[in-house]
């Protein structure tokens, strides 16, 4: 049977791309694009895609809220989550959130493909280093290491920090995240403190660095 594989990316030019590339393979087919997350949700309930491939950045919302979301609501679908941001800091929320997959961008289509079968069987695909990294950290018990840094945050703590570094205002982030004002307080203030920050100048100055260097 021919797997179905929705691309969800904000930028066209990628998804045209994979599109063209996956089109080649004779047992995988492209049933849907979307480019934000209420986007995705509503075409994936119609389009029921066995694959579904999620980059972290979306036009609006956050990749790891939608691999949330498409699992709560079908816990059968196999998510491969394709992005720029680094294995380290992302791999594990991905699987956490219920993907089963994560590959960089900077690795070739080919092996984006690899990556499609895999997760379309039902196992795990990361890249050799990170599946190390994972695999050392729970030698030992299930007790992790102590996360510090950018590591302590909570996934949406860093989406949060992320829109800080892009310039988003408190208003446009509860806005773009349909929560309360409060509630954005409520994550900028813990970002201070686990961040060991002491005022929002210096949390918007942390924020805009981390965004100009690259995750």
């Amino acid at each position: 049977m021919t797997t179905r594989v929705f691309i969800v990316d904000d930028h066209p030019a990628v998804r045209e791309g994979l599109a063209a590339r996956i089109s080649l393979e004779p047992d995988l087919e492209v049933c849907g694009e979307a480019a934000d997350v209420s986007e995705a949700v509503e075409l994936m309930a119609s389009a029921r895609p066995d694959v579904a491939i999620v980059d972290i950045q979306l036009k609006t919302g956050n990749g790891l809220d939608l691999i949330k979301r498409l699992k709560a609501r079908d816990d059968s679908i196999r998510i491969l989550v394709c992005s720029v941001y680094p294995d380290q800091l992302y791999a594990q929320r991905a699987l956490h959130a219920g993907a089963l997959g994560y590959i960089s961008k900077e690795h070739t289509t080919s092996l984006v493909i690899e990556a499609i079968r895999r997760v379309r069987d039902g196992k795990v695909y990361l890249c050799e280093q990170t599946a190390e990294d994972l695999l050392s950290q729970s030698v030992g018990g299930n007790h992790s290491p102590e996360k510090s840094g950018i590591e302590s945050l909570s996934d949406r703590e860093l989406e949060v920090f992320q829109l800080i570094g892009e310039g988003s205002s408190t208003v446009d982030i509860a806005d773009r995240l349909h929560i309360s004002r409060h509630t954005v307080d409520t994550h900028r203030q813990r970002i201070k403190e686990k961040l060991n920050l002491a005022s929002a100048r210096e949390l918007t100055r942390s924020a805009m660095q981390w965004v100009l260097e690259g995750p």
